[in-house]
């Protein structure tokens, strides 16, 4: 047995591609049950993550489904290295991390994010997104940053799900005031933020200049909860991004959150702020 009773972050992988995998079959939990000679509860608990996931019981769904070759091997591979709690991985075009990140976006309950340098990923325009990827790496072919602002959009689309998850959102004035790209872009960025912050499940914040020192100076951070699953956090260095999911990485996190609530301005007095840096740019 891998994992216990807390899926990790691979094992969450492989749950969701199991129930995938099964629908796409036409089959039920209850003939899968059937199959294995077990509870469809066992199933459910599988495919949802709840319980942690055997090689033998996984190998054998697989068997029922008639999953090809190559794709059982790589769901076998997740289930036995799901002890390396996590997940870290060198960029690359659309890397593994990235995917994790998307898929724990669409299943968290609540994200909470913070950023000293660039608006986060859910809240850029189009333009504002193409910029940075594009000052980011220099050398990328004009056909792997469509692809890349393509993807980033389509992340926000959870932003306007009525199920989705709430959005609350930190970021240093530095933030606001730093001019990305062409004429225009920085002001049509702080539009969207302002747009965005009148959204019922977003709420943004600004640490301001007259801050000398706060927990953010550490770099970015985003925590991921989940209704049914562990917390999540995601890092993003230069050359290296992932999710961890150990219990001192979380409450540190935590606590660095409430260091950056205890420093930032309301959301109404952000707002105001935004309104006027915008209204110096046109």
């Amino acid at each position: 047995m891998t994992g216990g009773n807390r899926s990790s972050i691979r094992q969450r992988r492989v749950s969701a591609e199991l129930r995938r995998l099964r629908e796409a079959r036409g089959m039920s939990c209850e003939e899968v049950a059937h199959a294995l000679g077990c509870s469809v509860s066992k199933i459910s608990r599988m495919e949802t993550g709840v319980r942690g996931l055997n090689v033998d019981d996984v190998a054998t769904i697989l068997g029922v489904l008639h999953v090809p070759a190559k794709l059982r091997e790589e769901l076998l591979g997740l289930v036995r290295n799901s002890a390396e709690r996590n997940v870290v991985q060198i960029h690359g075009k659309l890397p593994e991390p990235l995917k994790d990140l998307i898929r724990a976006e669409n299943e968290a309950a609540a994200l909470y994010n913070y950023e000293s340098l660039l608006v986060p990923g859910l809240l850029q325009t189009g333009d504002y997104a193409r910029t940075v990827i594009r000052a980011g790496d220099p050398t990328l072919p004009e056909l792997e940053v469509d692809e890349l602002v393509t993807n980033r959009m389509a992340r926000q689309a959870l932003l306007s799900r009525t199920r989705g998850p709430t959005l609350t959102v930190i970021i240093d004035e530095m933030v606001l005031r730093r001019p990305i790209g062409a004429p225009g872009v920085q002001a049509g960025q702080l539009q969207h933020l302002l747009a965005m912050s009148q959204r019922p499940k977003v709420e943004l914040r600004v640490v301001p200049f007259a801050t000398r020192q706060h927990p953010g100076l550490g770099g970015p951070l985003m925590i991921l909860d989940f209704d049914d699953q562990p917390t999540l956090v995601s890092f993003d260095a230069r050359s290296i991004s992932g999710l961890l999911e150990e219990e001192p990485v979380i409450k540190r996190a935590r606590l660095t959150w409430r260091g950056l609530l205890a420093v930032a301005l309301s959301a109404e007095d952000s707002a105001r702020l935004i309104a006027e840096i915008a209204g110096e740019l046109t």
